[in-house]
């Protein structure tokens, strides 16, 4: 039997310094290793066969009195048969595993913006989730772990604004399904996802057709356009020349802004959005009338990859800037109010059908099948009707020309 190590006293330990392994007696194997400035407890055992040394934790915070009786545990546990450094490192690798999996709702959601961002068609898109649920969701769910999250979280977060901010809370509700489906699919948690639609919130929610009040854009009537056109041409500033441009093309305010030297071929009067521009992703030609070609040739010719359209201190303007030339000059209308007014001409003033209308603001085709045989853009009848949408702009009705239909270049559409 091996000889035991003489017993030491709690004073004598604490003097031990000198690096290496110090026995201290009272348990066979029990050792006080020092290494540098840290110093620990640690047994020496044998276990099937074989010797290994087991921790037993730092010293001082462990005492030799508990050093001695966590000695006597583990050797009580070798003489059942167990062995016990398996089993603390069984115990230890439950508490990280533990860990790992105790994520909370925010932390779920910042993995899940993380790994979809670059699916996803512009930063705005994720800057939007984030201020969603930063807003809405992570005051009640956001320190709360993703496993815990419940029907009655859900609810606390979708019913306050259910009826009063319908379509916020419906994109909310799906970003909050999202990020729990994606908990689920990583082990974080476990069950149905408490924020579906189908079978279940529609049951104890009113459908958001129910409540949701449509809110149209401002839009300038049809006939009074042509005046208003003539009052934007005298307006100075870049935020003017932005506006009219738009209103000419019938785009979107965010494409005319961000539009740069490269996109235009102004010998073929052809303005090209690549897909990452454009809302529905899909590559965009835009036919250039001639008041639209004269407009960009009055303007500062800048290198191919520079704005065409620049703020004054340089850089993007703002949707606003386009918002404060319409307040100055005292329209009640918002910039993307103007496609209503081109889908209203297009219907009420032309004979163009309404797929080159449609194709004209760049609308997704919402039949499918449709869609699928869709080959062509329309470009040479749209380019006809830019023309006379300009003619028309060009325009100033009476107040009793207003009712009037006027069949603009029918025979070419």
């Amino acid at each position: 039997m091996p000889k035991l190590a003489k017993e030491l006293q709690a004073l004598t330990v604490s003097r031990l310094t000198a690096p290496g392994l110090h026995f201290v007696g009272g348990v066979q194997g029990l050792a006080l290793q020092v290494i540098g400035g840290s110093r620990a407890w640690v047994l020496r055992v044998t276990i099937g066969g074989k010797r290994r040394d087991m921790g037993l934790g730092p010293y001082p915070e462990v005492t030799l009195a508990q050093a001695r009786d966590k000695a006597r545990e583990a050797r009580e546990l070798i003489r059942q048969g167990v062995d016990p450094i398996a089993r603390q490192q069984a115990a230890q690798s439950a508490i990280r595993a533990a860990v790992a999996e105790a994520l909370t709702f925010k932390d779920c959601a910042e993995s899940y913006i993380k790994a979809h961002r670059a699916g996803w068609k512009n930063a705005k898109h994720a800057q939007q989730w984030g201020n969603s649920l930063e807003q809405h969701a992570y005051p009640a769910l956001g320190a709360m772990l993703v496993r815990d999250v419940k029907l009655p979280q859900v609810l606390a977060v979708l019913e306050p604004i259910w009826t009063t901010t319908n379509e916020t809370a419906s994109r909310l509700r799906g970003r909050m399904e999202s990020v729990l489906d994606w908990a689920t699919a990583r082990g974080y948690r476990e069950g149905l996802n408490p924020a579906r639609w189908r079978g279940h919130l529609d049951k104890l929610l009113p459908r958001p057709s129910k409540v949701n009040k449509a809110e149209h854009h401002a839009a300038l009537p049809v006939g009074d356009v042509g005046d208003f056109m003539t009052r934007l041409r005298a307006a100075e500033g870049m935020g003017a020349r932005a506006l009219e441009f738009t209103i000419l093309t019938a785009a979107r305010s965010g494409e005319v802004r961000g539009a740069t030297w490269a996109e235009f071929d102004l010998a073929a009067a052809v303005w090209t959005l690549s897909g990452a521009r454009m809302k529905a992703g899909k590559e965009h030609r835009v036919p250039l009338s001639e008041p639209a070609l004269a407009l960009l040739a009055a303007l500062p010719q800048g290198k191919p990859d520079e704005l065409v359209f620049k703020a004054p201190r340089g850089g993007m303007l703002s949707d606003m800037t386009l918002a404060a030339v319409l307040r100055r000059m005292e329209v009640p209308a918002v910039p993307h109010g103007f496609r209503s007014t081109f889908r209203d001409w297009a219907s009420e003033r032309s004979n163009y059908p309404r797929d080159v209308a449609e194709m004209a603001l760049a609308h997704t085709i919402g039949d499918k099948v449709e869609a699928a045989y869709r080959r062509g853009d329309l470009f040479e009848k749209r380019r006809l009707m830019m023309t006379d949408w300009a003619q028309f702009l060009a325009r100033v009705e009476s107040k009793g020309e207003g009712a009037q239909v006027i069949p603009l270049q029918a025979k070419r559409a």
